[in-house]
């Protein structure tokens, strides 16, 4: 006999004496635990399926001990932009052994019951302070109207494309060239590389201009490819 059943977010398929790690418990070390989402119980050629869970089953635990699993290594670099950061992770897990797997007729876990006393609770202070807020909601009604016209006018531009996919520009440059009015990689395109620098001579640092019409027609007729093999041989937009 075994079951499919639902533990801190995972599913696992136990059968009874079976060790398991879980993900991280509240319970203490030597006490029992249970668990009421019990998803599929296969006794022989009898198997019960739920929808999804299986009402009245319940599989019960007893926890072990308190862990944690191996060391994972987590990098992440971005090229050409000089970041990389290393991280190492190690997962808190909880070692439980399967005692009892019950098809039918279970209490439910206690868990659950106090989390259903807790809610009407909340419900009754929040009735009172409602009678008051009409008045202030009509007040802020007229701002609002008027403040939602204003955005309207910049939705008719079309969609912004990401300027800093082109080599040599970065964060800074390129919501300068969208301030501009230079905000797909077609407008770049058509752009002049004197005009360019002209646009760009407020932020500091040495920008070569000359690359970015060409990169960004590149861009913009979707030549990823041919694009990324080129920029390999750039640096900062400089051929």
């Amino acid at each position: 006999m075994y079951a499919i059943v639902e533990i801190a977010g995972h599913q696992f398929k136990v059968e009874k004496d079976q060790k398991v790690f879980v993900n991280r418990l509240a319970t203490e070390e030597g006490k029992k635990v249970d668990f009421d989402n019990v998803l599929l119980i296969a006794d022989g050629s009898n198997i019960t399926v739920g929808a999804p869970a299986i009402g009245g089953a319940q599989v019960s635990a007893k926890v072990l001990k308190h862990l944690k699993g191996d060391k994972v290594i987590v990098f992440k670099k971005k090229r050409r932009k000089g970041y990389r950061v290393k991280n190492g992770h190690r997962q808190s897990l909880t070692e439980i052994i399967i005692e009892n797997i019950v098809a039918s007729g279970a209490k439910p876990a206690k868990k659950a019951e106090k989390a259903e006393k807790a809610t009407p609770k909340k419900e009754t202070k929040k009735t009172e302070p409602k009678a008051a807020a009409p008045k202030a909601e009509a007040k802020k009604a007229e701002p609002k109207a008027k403040a939602a016209a204003k955005p309207a006018a910049k939705k008719a531009t079309g969609k912004a494309d990401d300027l800093k996919k082109i080599e040599g520009i970065g964060p800074k440059i390129a919501s300068t060239l969208v301030e501009a009015g230079i905000a797909t990689f077609a407008d770049l395109a058509k752009a002049k590389p004197e005009a360019i620098s002209e646009i760009i001579a407020g932020v500091r640092g040495n920008h070569v201009t000359d690359t970015w019409p060409a990169q960004a027609k590149l861009a913009a007729d979707g030549k990823w490819d041919e694009l990324k093999k080129w920029q390999d041989e750039l640096d900062g937009g400089k051929a």
